[in-house]
C-alpha cells in the first residue's frame, strides 16, 4: 500500500468558466476530461493517460465576493483532516473549511498557513493508488512551488505539519534562497520554496504540469488564448520551465525537455 502521508495528492482548479478552462487545460496540458457525475454540483476530472490528476470546478460565489481570483489548490494527505485542521490552526493557520466529507471519495478541509497561502487536506475512503511518476508521465504534477512573505518561517511550518525535510539551498542572489524541499523520507526533492520577490504581489502555491517539449507547451499556451507570463528558462538538472496565466486568470507553470 503506498503511504502519500504529507504528499500532494490532488490539485484543483476554481475558476469562472468551466467550459472555456476544460478546453484550454486540454488542450495546453494534454489531459483527457470528463464529468463527474456529482449530484448536486459540477465537477470534471482531468486524467493523464488513465490516472486522473485534477478536478475543475466553478469559483464559488461567496469566494468571488471576497475577490478570490480563479486559481489552483493543492490536496495533501493526512491520517486524520480533523486534528490536521486544528494542527494548522493551533501553529497559527486558518480553517476556511471545516473538515467534511465528500460522500464515497474522503475527507477534506481548506486551511491555509500564517502565511494566508490556502491549501486542503485529504484523506482518502480506502487505499490510495500509487503517485504516477513526473519523470514518465507527461501532464501530471513534477514539482511545487512556495512563493510567500517568509520562506523560511513557510519551511519551519510545513516541516512542522507534515515532516517536510530540506534538500539543497540555492542561492538566487537579490532574489535570497530558494530553498528545495522533499517529503518525509524521500531522497529526491518534490519542490520549492522561497521568500517571493517585490513584483510577485501575492503569495500562492504554483504547480508544475510535466510536458514532452516545452516549446510546443509555450505554443498551445498562446493559441489556447492564455499568457506566458515568465520564460522559457533552464533550471538545473536540464530541463526547461515556464509560468503562464489561463484565459480565466488562474497561474500555472510547466516543466519539460526543449527539444529544438
Amino acid at each position: 500500500m503506498a503511504d502519500h502521508r504529507g504528499k500532494f495528492v490532488w490539485y484543483e482548479l476554481m475558476t469562472t468558466d468551466m467550459p472555456a478552462a476544460q478546453a484550454f487545460y486540454t488542450h495546453v496540458v494534454g489531459w483527457e476530461a470528463r464529468d463527474a457525475g456529482m449530484p448536486d454540483m459540477a465537477y470534471s476530472l482531468f486524467s493523464s493517460q488513465g490516472t486522473e490528476i485534477a478536478g475543475l470546478m466553478v469559483l464559488p460565489d461567496q469566494a468571488r465576493e471576497m475577490g478570490a481570483p480563479p486559481s489552483w489548490i493543492g490536496y495533501v494527505a493526512v491520517d486524520d483532516v480533523d486534528i490536521g485542521a486544528a494542527s494548522f490552526a493551533a501553529a497559527g493557520g486558518k480553517v476556511y473549511r471545516a473538515p467534511s466529507d465528500i460522500p464515497g471519495i474522503g475527507r477534506f478541509a481548506i486551511v491555509a498557513d500564517p502565511q494566508g497561502v490556502v491549501l486542503a487536506l485529504f484523506r482518502g475512503e480506502g487505499d490510495m493508488p500509487p503517485m504516477p511518476d513526473p519523470s514518465q508521465t507527461p501532464g501530471v504534477v513534477g514539482w511545487h512551488e512556495l512563493l510567500t512573505g517568509d520562506g523560511a518561517a513557510a519551511f519551519d511550518f510545513y516541516s512542522g505539519q507534515f515532516g517536510w525535510e530540506k534538500d539543497q539551498g540555492m542561492d538566487m542572489g537579490a532574489l535570497g534562497l530558494y530553498q528545495l524541499w522533499r517529503y518525509a523520507g524521500a531522497t529526491e526533492a518534490a519542490g520549492g520554496m522561497m521568500t517571493r520577490p517585490p513584483m510577485v504581489p501575492a503569495s500562492f502555491w504554483m504547480f508544475y504540469f510535466t510536458c514532452d517539449d516545452i516549446d510546443a507547451a509555450m505554443a498551445r499556451v498562446g493559441a489556447g488564448g492564455g499568457q506566458v507570463v515568465n520564460g522559457p528558462m533552464e533550471v538545473p538538472g536540464g530541463a526547461h520551465i515556464f509560468q503562464a496565466m489561463d484565459p480565466q486568470g488562474g497561474v500555472f507553470a510547466m516543466v519539460g525537455p526543449k527539444k529544438a
